[in-house]
């Protein structure tokens, strides 16, 4: 027992250096720790460099290697697999006839937020969109009354989201119901905290999330 506790505590530890890795590979901060990368923990404040380098290479990337790094970095903000979010993105080229060109970074990150999961991260219901992924798949959350475990979800302006009342009870989100109320929601979504629900108002835009990356460089890489 012990031995496999060990082994589960290493693996853990795994983890989090990973996701750490990487925000510095790409030398952004995307916050895939949740609390912990607002803290002096965070080793983008206390190695701001690529794994494996003692110091930041000032080599400048090729217009191919810009884009791949925007696309990656846009991907792993949300938490996405390399299909997902190739699919999100191809959605929005085949849909370009129609759409202004101008307008097409607003309706990705529309896609990307409207997600089940980064909804109940935006809620403020829970640490990360990775734990959010975890949560919806455990079925602790409703959408209209019905209980929906999928994180890739899209909810549609009028859905409303709460947590189970069951799910309620555990120790989870007795700690985060708490400090609700203190937590400032994005203006999209109408939050009542002592119910620990949430309305979608209505789609965010583009300023308002402000997404570390370019976008137009995402449309370029997967336009080849």
């Amino acid at each position: 027992m012990a031995v496999g506790r060990q082994r589960s505590a290493e693996y853990k530890n795994m983890k989090k250096t990973s996701k750490c890795k990487i925000c510095r590979r790409l030398g952004t901060k995307l916050f895939l720790k949740g609390d912990r990368c607002f803290t002096t923990k965070c080793p983008m404040i206390r190695r701001p460099y690529p794994p494996g380098m003692k110091t930041r290479m000032n080599k400048g990337l090729s217009q191919y290697g810009r884009e791949f790094k925007e696309k990656q970095k846009l991907k792993k903000w949300y938490g996405l697999r390399e299909v997902q979010f190739k699919n999100y993105v191809k959605d929005i080229l085949s849909k370009r006839s129609s759409v202004k060109s101008k307008d097409s970074p607003t309706l990705l990150i529309q896609k990307l937020e409207s997600r089940f999961d980064n909804v109940i991260f935006k809620m403020g219901l829970v640490s990360s969109r990775a734990f959010s992924r975890q949560l919806i798949s455990h079925g602790h959350f409703l959408i209209n009354g019905k209980k929906v475990n999928i994180p890739s979800y899209h909810l549609k302006i009028g859905d409303k989201i709460t947590v189970s009342e069951k799910s309620l009870k555990k120790n989870v989100f007795k700690s985060v119901l708490s400090s609700l109320d203190k937590k400032t929601p994005p203006s999209w979504i109408l939050i009542d905290p002592k119910k620990a629900e949430g309305t979608i108002k209505s789609f965010p835009s583009l300023e308002e999330v402000a997404p570390p990356v370019e976008i137009s460089l995402i449309f370029e890489f997967y336009s080849r």
